[in-house]
């Protein structure tokens, strides 16, 4: 059996290649990292207050059943196709250069929306505990300009910060994020345990709250759209996939990874969507906090510290993984010519796409200190679903025009399973607000004149 322990040396990347120093639990814990934050700590509130009531559980269990179906379509691409930039990838070895660029110019949008929106969150909760501690930061460098500041500076500090952190290499950034994952899920898991005792039942009647009169304020639809919204906290199991070209065993560990931090991932969400609405009446769980809230709700004020250094925690690791996750698509695109060869090089030592890593993270820091973020979660929801039903497309394709490649992992019942993932995925879509697939169809016109202007001039072949 291969030796898989953390402190085995590994033989030094090739020229060109990443390091390869991940392995399944270092996976599994980039994927809790990514999926676990602004998710549990922000979104269930307000998904819960504006469309699912206590049927929110539902919700996230729709989301990651959808998930489920997709994860066994990622297992099978990422043993079979072991490189770094996902979806990204995975459409340039079936569909094309075009097909691929489209997919990766969404995946830019999708990590850089998500690594400032958490990092706005993130700089809320820091706000908190410093008022707290009798600390207040100065008007104009707690807010973006529009919210009553001139720049949210601890938004775009801890997205420097964070840079600063990944530049230095994967395997450190890795230990980081694995020890904080084990924190942030210590504190979860202590909220639940804890507000397990003071459930009020009561407060799940309705479960499924009646529809409000127009479509996605609760009842049925409600279940959907809460569905599709909070799908931006399954953003981080994307990142997983775009980490399969720097694991040491990829065909072992990229399945093992997808699978083991998606299961988590869902469980712990419905476990405390279920404990949230059972403390707190549904309709008053739209704030930044929704689960100090819920502590301050049950008398325990004490506990309340330790749920902010949760959700610090928590946001600390998603912007991270998000961050990580955007530099190995950039790298990929450039290595295949479609983005200038600065993001394809990577430092000699480390193999770390440093140049990628340090102008995303500079970028991302100006949008999270400089622009109030709104309604672009659901931006990000429709482009992950995107993705994932691409992924599901692309096994289809595969195993049609590449019957006979090496599959380590194979998905069971492909045609079933993959089938099902896209229309679970086109399901949550059309579930989204009209105005959100405006946004994403400008997003994607704005890449496609970029990919006719520089890309298509200077893409390399696609190899077979």
């Amino acid at each position: 059996m291969r030796d898989t322990h953390p402190t085995m040396r590994v033989p030094p990347a090739p020229d060109g290649a990443l390091a390869r120093t991940l392995t399944a639990p270092g996976l599994v814990c980039i994927g809790l990292g990514a999926t676990i934050g602004a998710g549990i700590f922000v979104l269930t509130g307000t998904a819960a207050a504006h469309y699912a009531g206590p049927a929110l559980i539902l919700s996230f269990a729709l989301g990651g059943i959808a998930c489920g179906l997709v994860g066994l379509c990622y297992a099978e691409l990422a043993a079979m196709i072991p490189e770094a930039g996902s979806t990204y990838s995975y459409t340039r070895a079936s569909l094309g250069l075009l097909p691929a660029w489209i997919v990766g110019w969404d995946l830019v949008l999708e990590f850089a929306v998500a690594a400032a929106t958490v990092a706005v969150g993130w700089s809320g909760y820091a706000q908190s505990v410093l008022a707290d501690l009798g600390l207040r930061l100065p008007a104009a460098l707690a807010a973006a300009p529009g919210e009553g500041g001139l720049v949210n500076l601890p938004a775009a500090g801890i997205v420097l910060a964070l840079t600063a952190l990944l530049m230095r290499g994967t395997s450190g950034a890795s230990r980081v994020n694995a020890a904080l994952v084990a924190l942030k899920v210590a504190i979860i898991l202590a909220f639940v345990a804890v507000g397990a005792v003071h459930l009020r039942p009561d407060l799940w009647h309705p479960f499924v709250p009646e529809n409000a009169g127009s479509f996605g304020a609760y009842g049925w639809s409600g279940v959907f759209r809460g569905a599709a919204v909070v799908f931006f906290a399954f953003i981080g199991f994307e990142t997983v996939a775009t980490a399969a070209g720097e694991c040491r065993d990829p065909q072992r560990d990229a399945p093992i990874g997808l699978i083991g931090s998606l299961a988590v991932s869902t469980a712990l969400y419905v476990a405390v969507a279920a404990v949230l609405t059972g403390l707190v009446p549904y309709r008053t769980l739209d704030v930044a906090d929704p689960i100090a809230r819920a502590v301050d709700t049950i008398g325990l004020a004490g506990f309340a510290p330790a749920i902010k250094l949760g959700a610090l925690v928590g946001l600390t690791t998603a912007t991270l993984t998000a961050l990580y996750g955007q530099a190995r698509v950039f790298y990929a695109m450039a290595r295949d010519g479609l983005l200038p060869d600065l993001f394809a090089r990577l430092h000699p030592g480390t193999h770390v796409p440093v140049a990628s890593q340090g102008v995303i993270g500079l970028a991302t820091a100006a949008v999270a200190g400089l622009v109030p973020i709104g309604v672009l979660g659901e931006l990000v929801s429709i482009g992950t679903l995107l993705a994932f039903a691409l992924v599901c497309a692309t096994v289809l394709i595969l195993r049609r025009t590449q019957a006979a490649r090496p599959r380590p992992f194979r998905v069971p019942a492909a045609p079933l399973v993959a089938g099902l993932g896209i229309l679970a995925c086109a399901a949550l879509m059309a579930s989204l607000p009209p105005e959100t697939w405006l946004r994403l169809a400008a997003w994607l016109a704005i890449g496609l004149a970029i990919y006719v202007g520089y890309g298509r001039r200077r893409a390399r072949p696609v190899a077979d």
